[in-house]
């Protein structure tokens, strides 16, 4: 308990300078204050998502609290699940399967047995997610609480049909019991707010599993490029965010086990680096599904040969595919999701339907998850983890299994394996 505590104020007290020392102080999960006797709090387990943070932003100077729990707790580089992209990620990270198999094999998505649907990231039925079973929904199950903070999928009912007409609540669906449609008008402070909200309650009605979600770098990311001013001063404003949970946590005397994560991280773009697929294909002979850090596509009725020779060849800064011969270790390719021919850019490239469609400058991921650039961060700061500590880097389907070690959840312990040497209590269940 105090590890986790003298780590949490080391956090809070390196952007709150008004706080006293870390190693004089601790958060205490039963005391005496003023003669009252506090209640002793259960850790809760805390997951935190920063899309789009690439873990060498922690060495820029800007992130004292980041840097302060990576420290004091364990770090890594995690590497993405491919493809590199928001929402396949997240879903990896909450079940630990990879896109192939979970079906969030995009952030846009055709499936042959609905021809006349597209998921986004805004769908919601739980006919396109229903693949794998989050992490929220076995805690449930196992008659742990949970809550989720704006997590890609969240607001997904697992287990029931949806109604008729409407989005209401699918009869016998099952959500986090706590949770919050997506909405960028939802600033950072809210989100931490309601989620210190949740953890001020009674034990009874307590969340003991926690999810919280933040765009902000991924957007600044995207906008200005991994290196722009706007990007610096979006870490600075997350991590004043981390600091606002750390120190409510401190105030309510709650101890945590922390894991943050990030989904991918971000490569510079340029409009001097895009290949233009009308001057490699005929237009004529393709639909395009998806384009920019990877292009998947389908041939157009009675062109699959000579949309096959003109694509299946050599390009500059492009690889391309039959959907059933990309490389093994992208463990990706047999979902019956994925269009049947895939596209991969060098790093840093754009594929786009011609040269001046727009401006390319900014930052993009989607890419090999092999490429430095797209490293995933990794965080774990708590009682349950060992202190100042870096362990080597593993795959990011290795977080949900460390969530059920974290939560005493039924796993095949194989799968916590390259995450156990962030654990304070190494030895196999």
């Amino acid at each position: 308990m105090r590890r986790f505590a003298s780590a949490l104020t080391l956090a809070a007290a390196a952007l709150l300078p008004a706080c006293a020392p870390a190693h004089n102080t601790a958060v205490r999960s039963a005391a005496a204050v003023d003669g009252v006797r506090v209640e002793q709090r259960q850790p809760v387990t805390v997951l935190v998502s920063i899309d789009g943070f690439h873990p060498d932003y922690l060495d820029r100077g800007l992130t004292p609290t980041l840097s302060s729990l990576a420290e004091a707790g364990v770090r890594a580089p995690m590497r993405p699940s491919f493809p590199s992209k928001t929402f396949p990620n997240h879903w990896t990270l909450v079940t630990g399967e990879v896109p192939d198999v979970h079906g969030i094999t995009a952030n846009r998505i055709e499936d042959p047995a609905r021809p006349d649907e597209v998921f986004t990231m805004a769908t919601v039925d739980p006919w396109w997610w229903k693949a794998a079973k989050p992490i929220w929904v076995e805690a449930e199950e196992a008659g742990i609480r949970t809550a989720s903070m704006f997590w890609p999928g969240s607001a997904v009912a697992w287990g029931g049909t949806m109604p008729e007409s409407g989005w209401g609540a699918p009869e016998g669906g099952r959500y986090p019991q706590d949770w919050q449609q997506f909405s960028m008008a939802v600033t950072n402070v809210q989100r931490v707010n309601s989620v210190l909200d949740w953890l001020r309650r009674p034990a009874e009605i307590r969340p003991a599993f926690v999810t919280l979600y933040f765009d902000t770098i991924d957007t600044a990311g995207h906008g200005g490029g991994p290196d722009s001013a706007e990007l610096n001063q979006a870490l600075i404003k997350i991590d004043g965010d981390i600091a606002m949970l750390v120190a409510g946590l401190e105030r309510l005397q709650q101890p945590a086990n922390l894991v943050i994560v990030s989904d991918h991280g971000m490569a510079a773009t340029s409009s001097a680096r895009v290949i233009a697929l009308d001057e490699v294909l005929d237009p004529s002979l393709y639909r395009l599904v998806e384009g920019g850090a990877y292009a998947t596509f389908r041939p157009t009725e009675g062109n699959v040969d000579a949309f096959e020779a003109a694509l299946l060849k050599e390009h500059p800064h492009m690889e391309c595919w039959r959907k059933g011969e990309m490389p093994a270790r992208f463990a990706y390719g047999t979902n019956v999701r994925i269009p049947p021919y895939f596209c991969l850019p060098q790093t840093g490239w754009t594929i786009a339907p011609s040269r001046n469609e727009s401006e390319w400058t900014g930052g993009n991921h989607g890419y090999d998850p092999a490429a430095p650039e797209m490293t995933a961060l990794f965080i774990a700061n708590g009682p349950a983890f060992r202190q100042g500590a870096t362990i080597p880097g593993f795959t990011n389907t290795a977080i949900a299994p460390l969530l059920r070690q974290l939560m005493g959840l039924p796993q095949d312990d194989t799968t916590l394996s390259p995450v156990r040497g962030a654990l304070a209590d190494r030895k196999p269940r």
